[in-house]
């Protein structure tokens, strides 16, 4: 018998395009001796659309599995997780807590810190106090003000002066009603994918190297002249540093299935920073969550059997919980 696996995509954000490519990867990737997919696209509007589209309404197939695979607001916040908690279905990646959390780049430092893991000192302003004067005495230039709550770089602007300080401002308001201020870091970005449940790994490490002054949406989608290298070039002390930074940053958000923690490793002092996890990591040609795992040994497909295996372990595990009495 085929698993039948249901891969949603699409969505409301602003990272709807990029969810429809990986969302593609993964259907061509899914192997059909093992595999049915059904397609639910969701789009910009919010609405559902089975592909293809059913002859009969309610004429809804049995799902064995879902594959979320949308990115960003609607998708990776918890919200898709809670309907599906509620649906009773087994679905890959994180659950509704740590989805919750991670999008929240706020409180993901806060639990960070809980922890004692290292993160970039920052503030956190509301869209109806954007008090720039408050900003600038705690927060020296340069400095990135990014919405606290988006994904794939959407929104992000780096501040020098107080006149581009008060424009990023207004651009993170946008797309979002919490702002995260934080000092800038002179260095290297770098990433490190993190596979399982409760007893998580993780990947070789890679390095993004952008062409532009940091990597944004467009040089991480539109450019094509970002570098990216696979493992990056690391002391081994380092990298092992990372890649136990990676796992305790997965751990402390509560996450399953998979992560992408993303680091700024500081030139000047060598320390690393943990900038943010990303829960359902892109899985487009280009996306570095399935090529980092490849060059650790996990092709795409194989890693794909892992995720949907890590699903239903974690709903059979879950479905021993009484929740009457």
């Amino acid at each position: 018998m085929k698993l039948r696996v249901a891969v949603l995509y699409g969505g409301r954000s602003g990272e709807h395009e990029v969810s429809v490519r990986s969302a593609r990867a993964v259907i061509d990737a899914l192997d059909p001796a093992k595999y049915e997919a059904i397609e639910y696209f969701i789009d910009q509007q919010g609405r559902w659309v089975p592909r293809p589209i059913l002859p009969e309404p309610g004429a809804q197939p049995e799902i064995d599995v879902v594959f979320p695979v949308l990115h960003g607001t609607f998708g990776e916040d918890g919200t898709v997780q809670g309907l599906l908690e509620l649906a009773d279905l087994p679905y890959v990646g994180a659950g509704v807590l740590a989805s919750a959390v991670s999008m929240d780049k706020e409180m993901t430092k806060r639990v960070c810190m809980e922890r004692m893991l290292p993160v970039v000192d920052y503030v956190a302003v509301s869209r109806e106090k954007m008090d720039a004067d408050e900003i600038c005495r705690r927060v020296s230039f340069p400095m990135f003000v990014k919405p606290a709550n988006l994904g794939s770089s959407v929104g992000i602007s780096k501040a020098h002066d107080r006149a581009e300080l008060e424009a990023a401002l207004a651009l993170a308001a946008q797309f979002d009603r919490k702002i995260i201020v934080e000092r800038a870091i002179t260095g290297r970005e770098l990433e490190c994918s993190v596979l399982g449940n409760e007893a998580p790994v993780a990947s070789l490490p890679c390095e993004i190297l952008p062409s532009r002054e940091f990597y944004d949406y467009d040089d991480k989608y539109l450019l094509d002249m970002a570098k990216t290298q696979v493992p990056a070039d690391l002391p081994a002390d380092v990298a092992d540093e990372l890649r136990r930074l990676a796992v305790e940053c997965y751990r402390a958000v509560e996450c399953e299935g998979m992560g992408r923690v993303d680091f700024l490793l500081e030139s000047a002092t060598g320390q690393l920073y943990i900038n943010e996890i990303n829960t359902i990591p892109g899985f487009t040609s280009i996306s570095m969550y399935p090529k980092m795992w490849e060059h650790s040994g996990v092709p795409f497909a194989a890693l794909l059997d892992q995720l949907i295996e890590l699903a239903l372990e974690r709903h059979k595990r879950k479905s021993v919980t009484r929740f009457t009495r």
